[in-house]
């Protein structure tokens, strides 16, 4: 048996609106490019402002290695092997930068084999000072000195050092090895050349570049969160496009075939109960079975062109006849109209062009007349291909002038589909569809196609 939290969030996913899994879906490719980018641009940060931690010390303590190597060639030794810094005070300015001389000697008042000496154990021994700068332009505590020059001498080699001056400005610390002129193998440093420098330029610099790599991590990060934002946002469009339209239709499907359903269980109803004659429920039954046929095929139509799966296949084509054929086969019995057509070529797709010209009509012949008052409909056609359907009727309603050519809004209680489509095919092709007040005080539609010319 699965958690209660896994049952609370599988309900709660089930319980999503197929538009909103995909938007959710939308935000999680969002946040899942902006964390990758993330990621990645702070490494990217991180070894920057390592290597350039790095880089900077490594110049430090390049120039200090090159003023100790220069500093060590002016120690000599006496007769009896003492070392002799007499001419190393005399040549080297050693008060800027600071420069210190320690010697390493067995005695310095420790155990190199006490763990609590200060030396430490294996060290090479205690350290003395046998020169230090009288007013050293950088000042740090003795025991800096001291930690700097026990730390070389105990692993033989150059060391480099980040510590501050006793006013708490940064300082780098520099210490060098020296050994005697005849060394043997094996054997310890003699002492210990250890100088200073300032780096607060170097450490100003290193903050500034840290300060300048998190502000323009920071704005990528977003700039990349933005971007992955739109581009998740055309990767799904195709999907709420369709979602949309599914939702268009199912909307349209129960609006539209809701009220002839109604009718046909009423009529089954009151047939089953006999309070009418058969003959007449057929009759009905033919006729609504009829209308909703016609309703679906309006539906998959509409369908279909929202759908981009009706493509439009453009070719020459006879207007005034096409026309002419619609208004032989539409149901306009009891009802008038008249044809002046004019002969005209245009460049559209037959089957839906005959589809609005038969949509125009239709609500020509529905809506425009009065209740009880036979229709009188005039169809124009031009030679520059435009078809203009005029009624005697009503007149459009103000309220749905405006929208006219949505679906539900054509008035009249109809769907309005059939001249959303017919809209749509006038658009399709490049051409207009438009309404306003006839002349005779009705609606007038005008519905342009391109010409060969």
């Amino acid at each position: 048996m699965r958690p209660a939290f896994l049952r609370r969030s599988s309900s709660a996913s089930s319980s999503l609106t197929p538009t909103a899994r995909v938007l959710r879906l939308r935000r999680r490719i969002s946040l899942l490019f902006a964390l990758t980018s993330a990621v990645g641009l702070i490494a990217m940060a991180a070894l920057a402002v390592r290597s350039d931690s790095a880089r900077w010390r490594e110049q430090l303590d390049h120039s200090m290695d090159v003023d100790t190597s220069w500093a060590l060639g002016l120690l000599e030794t006496d007769e009896n092997g003492l070392l002799a810094t007499d001419v190393l005070a005399d040549t080297m300015n050693t008060d800027c930068p600071p420069l210190t001389v320690l010697l390493v000697t067995a005695e310095g008042g420790s155990d190199p084999t006490d763990p609590t000496s200060p030396t430490g154990p294996g060290d090479t021994g205690g350290l003395t000072v046998q020169h230090a700068p009288a007013a050293p332009c950088l000042t740090v505590s003795p025991d800096v000195v001291l930690e700097a020059g026990r730390a070389a001498a105990r692993d033989g080699e150059a060391r480099g050092f980040d510590r501050r001056t006793t006013n708490g400005e940064p300082v780098r610390v520099f210490a060098l090895p020296f050994y005697p002129p005849e060394a043997a193998e094996g054997e310890g440093p003699q002492g210990v050349l250890v100088t200073l420098t300032d780096a607060r330029a170097q450490r100003d610099d290193h903050r500034r570049l840290v300060w300048v790599v998190t502000g323009g991590c920071a704005v990528l990060v977003l700039l990349s969160a933005a971007v992955g934002h739109v581009l998740s946002g055309r990767a799904v469009r195709p999907a709420l496009t369709v979602l949309g339209q599914q939702e268009a239709f199912l909307a349209d499907a129960a609006h539209d075939l809701r009220t002839p359903a109604a009718s046909l269980r009423t009529l089954a109803e009151t047939a089953l109960r006999g309070e009418t004659d058969s003959t007449d429920v057929h009759r009905r039954t033919l006729r609504l079975a009829e209308g909703m046929g016609r309703l679906v095929d309006g539906l998959l139509t509409r369908a279909r062109l929202m759908s981009g799966t009706a493509t439009v296949t453009r070719q020459p084509l006879r207007l005034d006849q096409l026309v002419e054929a619609v208004v032989d086969e539409a149901p306009a019995e009891g009802h008038r109209v008249r044809v002046e057509a004019e002969d005209t070529v245009v460049v559209a797709d037959p089957d839906l062009v005959r589809r609005a010209v038969g949509n125009l009509l239709g609500n020509a012949l529905t809506h425009g007349h009065a209740p009880g008052v036979p229709a009188d409909v005039r169809i124009t056609v031009t030679r520059d291909g435009t078809l203009t359907v005029e009624d005697a009727g009503p007149g459009l309603p103000p309220e749905v002038a405006n929208a006219l050519f949505e679906r539900f809004r054509s008035g009249s209680g109809s769907t309005g589909l059939g001249l959303s489509i017919a809209s749509w095919v006038a658009h399709a092709h490049g051409g207009t569809l438009t309404a306003g007040p006839g002349e005779a005080g009705g609606a007038r539609f005008v519905l342009t196609l391109p010409t060969p010319d």
